[in-house]
């Protein structure tokens, strides 16, 4: 729900204040191209309530990240983002949602060179925690606005690089955690089952007895445990838009999702 009306600018862009997590969280996010949403408050709150450091690659404004904090007082993290407005606004919600202490935010192509990532203060290796929410829709028609399209397309190999970037970067027996399109699972699942064990595939559906929609694949660098394919579950009510309880009480703020 958003807080205000459009009252900032990035390059003529207009911003809007919005909260989260029953207004524990606070965003500024840009009113047109990619929103934080659902997606971006599942991810964070299914970080590991036990780790300590976390890295979110393309985090955008923050939602992911910053919802992680407020889960876990004992986090820290580092926000990776290449487009430097988006970057600013992240920093901006850091500041204004009194995080300063635990989290920081770089500028960079998550995908791009190794030594780029390095250079951009990205560690080998560095973090208990690496999150993404990669972008999608690779083989649907692209989005009007120039800054929903870069944040939501791409294709099977390049969705790859997403993974052995954040396999580079997770701490051994760091757990590494997508939420992504189940259209794309195929490739998802490839690229984590290479890389990673104890991988966990938790499927998300509408509602009881529909397709999932969704899914969050968690994977353990080091780990030679074997796949788990989880139980579906369902976002909604059976019938109306409420929320089902374990889903009300995670974007309320009041749960994290476990599993």
């Amino acid at each position: 729900m958003s807080l205000d009306q459009p009252k900032a600018f990035v390059k003529h862009q207009s911003v809007t204040r919005d909260a989260f997590l029953g207004g524990r969280l606070t965003l500024s996010q840009p009113a047109r191209g990619f929103r934080a949403g659902l997606d971006s408050v599942l991810l964070g709150a299914a970080v590991g309530e036990a780790r300590k450091s976390l890295l979110d690659m393309g985090s955008g404004v923050g939602t992911a990240a910053l919802v992680a904090l407020i889960h876990n007082p004992g986090l820290v993290a580092t926000l990776a983002e290449q487009n430097a407005d988006i970057v600013a606004l992240a920093q901006a919600n850091i500041v204004d949602n009194g995080l300063v202490d635990r989290a920081e935010v770089v500028t960079a192509d998550v995908i791009g060179p190794a030594a780029n990532r390095r250079a951009a203060g990205i560690l080998d290796n560095g973090y208990e925690s690496v999150i993404a929410n990669p972008p999608y829709f690779a083989d649907g028609t692209l989005a009007a606005d120039a800054g929903r399209a870069g944040a939501r397309h791409m294709d099977a190999a390049a969705l790859d690089l997403w993974i052995k970037s954040a396999a580079a970067a997770a701490a051994a027996g760091g757990e590494v955690v997508f939420v992504y399109p189940t259209p794309s699972l195929a490739v998802l699942l490839a690229g984590f089952t290479r890389r990673f064990g104890a991988v966990t595939v938790l499927p998300l559906t509408p509602r009881a007895g529909e397709p999932a929609g969704r899914v969050l694949v968690r994977g353990i660098k080091g780990s030679r445990a074997p796949l788990t394919l989880l139980a579906s579950r369902a976002l909604h009510e059976p019938e109306g838009r409420a929320f089902a309880p374990e889903f009300e009480a995670i974007f309320r703020g009041t749960a994290r999702l476990v599993w």
